[in-house]
């Protein structure tokens, strides 16, 4: 199943830094099949407020996505980023072609009705 490292960056600055660490992180994410899928201008917002702009990158799977942002070769890199840009990274297992909604609400129902919760909340 599909895994994504999500970025969300609140402050960004251009400096050299950056530029070094997007000119270097596709060959650190070559040897694990990961892949940009969205890299950044700031998203269309249609409800609510999102400061800043998103990067989502996809592996193959989270054990992938972890070993990736644990090499030497990113962690040889990460600085770059951080030292310049206010964000939060989150490392995320997708859901499946066969997902279905359907499923997960039916879920949720069954385990507020074990813990005795109301399901309408």
């Amino acid at each position: 199943m599909p895994a994504y490292g999500f970025a969300h960056l609140r402050v960004r600055r251009h400096h050299p830094d950056v530029l070094e660490y997007l000119e270097r992180i596709q060959a650190t994410l070559d040897p694990f099949h990961g892949r940009f899928v969205i890299h950044g201008p700031p998203a269309e917002v249609v409800e609510g407020t999102w400061p800043g702009s998103m990067v989502l990158i996809e592996f193959p799977d989270l054990p992938t996505a972890r070993a990736w942002y644990a090499s030497p070769a990113y962690r040889e890199i990460l600085r770059l980023r951080t030292d310049h840009i206010q964000g939060d990274v989150l490392l995320i297992e997708g859901v499946g072609p066969r997902y279905d909604p359907r499923r997960r609400s039916a879920k949720l129902r069954a385990e507020a009705g074990r813990s005795g919760l109301d399901s309408e909340a």
